[in-house]
């Protein structure tokens, strides 16, 4: 139940009704929009007599004529309240006292809707799922919320409850900024300045960021892996740029085949996005001499660098970086969790300070309460607790799930996995990945869809990403089984 304040009712301006009528119907269109809920309490008479500026035997009219009408009950000594079984919605008729007047034509208008969540998201509704063998989605079971709850409470305090209350217009919060520097880029090998710095909401924020400062006026030329991360494929095409997809191998993209001409390429070098291969180091020597040698710029997305267990992860490209070709993403949505919406972007401190102008038009900065909060979560080790103890967990996971695929001769796309969280399956040469995706949900299991993350029609239709950040160790064994019963079923 809510206590609806009198400066939510709203009495409309036609003086060829009365008062009374207009109050009763503006009561009565807020019950029928479901802005007043069944159980909400009216204001009391007297209160909205005085904020309208009309008389009290007015608004008791009014409320007599809605008890009269059902839309409204009166409880003894408690007042007015809206009736459990008022109607919510206008059935056949026009709002009272409106005229019918044609719609805007928003179609016309907003033209063709862009490709946002591509069709490798996840259903809403995927924790019903027995067997979630999904990407993005964390293991809250294990996650260190006491610690969190410490650094929140820090967050909170005296000392810092000013600079997270007021406006921060475009700056971020320092002690972030330094801890960024000193425990998250810094373990990828880059030595930044917190000048090189921004932090952004998640990854996908810190791309679109990207974007908007290399491509201002929508005209460009641009490479990405492929198969590839969709919603940088979408983001890309939304802004009009021409898009070369790179096939990518065990080393990760094919360097030798970005075309001449291109502006800007973006990868994820520490496990492509989808396949979880790593790039090489001669791969990733390769990309620099040819971003120096055709003047384009590198946009790395490091997303889940974190979870390299199977072999030291190779340094990261910015830290190869010379000359200020590479902007580097980084995320805390991965490593802590999505809901978060927190990342980084890392580059010349004249992108940074283009990328933060653009921000303030659409955020100016991520909240004070969450930068602080992180901020702490890094300065205190829970972080890198919180990382290691994840990556212990996804080693063993990736091992009983190749395990697993192995007792049904069923074949990963690398026979060996520097780390993350996913692993990029071949199927049978006949198998149509999305019949077998469809086929595993009536069993409770959810894997996704290869042919999702290719840019053109003719993409490879027999190969899952098969995530196991969220299924539990002890289930894998048996989702793999019904996965592989899927797979023979429709061959």
């Amino acid at each position: 139940m809510a206590i609806i304040s009198e400066h939510h009712v709203f009495l409309s301006e036609d003086a060829n009704v009365g008062l009374q009528t207009r109050l009763k119907d503006a009561i009565t269109r807020a019950i029928w929009d479901g802005r007043f809920a069944a159980g909400d309490r009216l204001p009391a008479t007297r209160a909205l007599a005085r904020h309208l500026g009309i008389s009290r035997i007015t608004v008791s009219l009014a409320y007599d004529s809605l008890l009269a009408t059902g839309y409204i009950v009166s409880v003894a000594r408690s007042g007015y309240f809206v009736a459990s079984d008022a109607p919510t919605r206008i059935e056949g008729v026009a709002p009272l006292g409106a005229a019918l007047v044609d719609h805007v034509d928003w179609q016309a208008r907003l033209g063709p809707m862009p490709a946002a969540l591509g069709a490798q998201a996840n259903p809403p509704d995927w924790r019903r799922y027995k067997y979630p063998f999904i990407f993005g989605e964390p293991d809250v079971s294990r996650f260190p919320v006491d610690d969190w709850r410490d650094c929140v409470r820090r967050a909170l305090g005296k000392r810092h409850f000013e600079q997270i209350a007021f406006d921060a217009r475009d700056r971020d919060d320092p002690f972030l900024l330094e801890q960024i520097v000193r425990r998250s880029v810094s373990g990828r090998g880059v030595a930044a300045a917190v000048d090189e710095v921004l932090v952004t909401a998640g990854a996908q924020n810190a791309l679109w960021l990207m974007v908007q400062v290399l491509f201002p006026k929508r005209r460009g030329v641009v490479a990405m892996e492929d198969p590839g991360y969709p919603e940088m494929r979408n983001l890309l095409r939304f802004h009009g740029l021409t898009i070369h997809p790179i096939p990518v191998d065990r080393e990760g993209m094919k360097v030798a085949e970005i075309p001449d001409g291109v502006d800007a390429v973006f990868t994820t070098p520490s496990h492509q996005a989808p396949t979880g291969a790593t790039m090489s180091m001669a791969r990733r020597k390769a990309l620099l001499e040819r971003a120096e040698q055709d003047d384009f710029v590198v946009i790395e997305d490091d997303y889940d660098y974190e979870m390299a267990y199977a072999s030291p992860a190779l340094p990261a490209l910015k830290s190869l970086d010379q000359r200020g070709r590479v902007a580097y993403v980084g995320s805390f949505s991965k490593s802590i969790f999505p809901g978060l919406r927190l990342g980084y972007l890392n580059a010349d401190p004249r992108v940074i300070d283009q990328a933060r102008a653009i921000r303030t038009l659409n955020e100016r900065h991520p909240p004070g309460l969450t930068q602080k909060t992180v901020a702490y979560f890094l300065s205190e080790g829970h972080y890198n607790s919180h990382s290691r103890r994840m990556r212990m967990r996804m080693a063993r996971r990736n091992e009983v799930l190749r395990e697993a695929l192995a007792r049904h001769g069923l074949t990963p796309a690398l026979k060996r996995a520097t780390g993350g969280t996913t692993l990029w399956l071949r199927g049978p040469v006949d198998m149509i990945d999305t019949e077998v995706v469809t086929a595993l949900r009536e069993k409770s299991v959810l894997v996704e869809a290869g042919s999702a993350f290719y840019a053109g029609p003719d993409a490879p239709r027999n190969r899952l990403r098969l995530g196991f950040a969220t299924i539990e160790t002890a289930l894998i064994a048996d989702g793999v089984a019904l996965i592989a019963e899927a797979i023979a079923e429709l061959g």
